[in-house]
C-alpha cells in the first residue's frame, strides 16, 4: 500500500512539474539573442521611409528575406504565414509583417508592396536602395542571398529561407526555416505574445 501511495504521488508530482514547464518554441532560438536594432530599412509601402527592426510595444515584428519572382519558397512560406496568423485570431492584430526584397533591381517599391500585401493585408514591402545597405541588414539577421545576371539577361537568385520574430527590444526572438508548420508558427506566436 505505502508503494502505491509513493507510485501515485510520484506521477501527480510528474504531472504538476509537466503543467508549469515553461512553454516551448518551435522555431529555433540563439543564445545570446541577437539584436536587430540598429537597423532600419525603406519601407517601400509608406514611400520609402525608414522602417526600423523593432516591434511596435507589446507586439511583435516578423522579418522575411524574398524576393517576387521566387517560383515556391516565398509564396509558400508567405502562405503559410497567412495561414498562422488566420488561426491566431484577434492576436494576429499584435503582430506586424514585413518583408524586404533581395532582387532590388526588379522588385520596385510597388511591386515588392502588392506582392506582399496580396498574401499579408498591411504588410510592409522593404526595398533597400543598395545592395551594402541590404547586405548589412542580412548580416545581421543571419540571412544570406545571392543574386547574379548572365550576359543574356537571366537572373539566378538563391537565398536562405528563414522568418524571424523580432521583440519591442529589438531582439530576434525566435527564427523558423523554411518548412515550418502553420500551426507550430501560430503556437510560437502565441507564446512570444504572452512574453511581450
Amino acid at each position: 500500500m505505502h508503494r502505491l501511495i509513493v507510485a501515485i504521488a510520484l506521477v501527480s508530482l510528474s504531472a504538476a512539474s509537466c503543467a508549469s514547464a515553461p512553454d516551448e518554441l518551435s522555431g529555433f532560438v540563439r543564445t545570446p539573442l541577437p539584436s536587430v536594432a540598429d537597423i532600419a530599412l525603406p519601407d517601400g509601402s509608406a514611400g520609402g521611409t525608414a522602417f526600423p527592426m523593432k516591434a511596435p510595444p507589446g507586439e511583435l515584428l516578423l522579418v522575411y528575406f524574398g524576393y517576387t519572382s521566387c517560383p515556391d519558397v516565398c509564396p509558400t512560406t508567405l502562405a503559410d504565414l497567412k495561414t498562422a496568423l488566420a488561426a491566431l485570431g484577434d492576436d494576429a492584430e499584435h503582430v506586424v509583417f514585413a518583408m524586404e526584397t533581395i532582387d532590388i533591381e526588379r522588385d520596385t517599391d510597388a511591386i515588392i508592396t502588392s506582392y506582399v500585401q496580396s498574401f499579408i493585408p498591411g504588410a510592409h514591402g522593404l526595398r533597400a536602395r543598395d545592395d551594402a545597405t541590404l547586405r548589412a541588414a542580412a548580416d545581421a539577421f543571419g540571412a544570406n542571398y545571392k543574386v547574379t545576371k548572365d550576359a543574356g539577361g537571366h537572373y539566378e537568385v538563391q537565398h536562405t529561407a528563414l522568418m524571424y520574430a523580432v521583440d519591442d527590444e529589438g531582439l530576434i526572438q525566435v527564427t523558423w526555416q523554411f518548412g515550418t508548420a502553420p500551426q507550430a508558427i501560430t503556437n510560437d506566436l502565441r507564446i512570444l505574445l504572452r512574453r511581450v
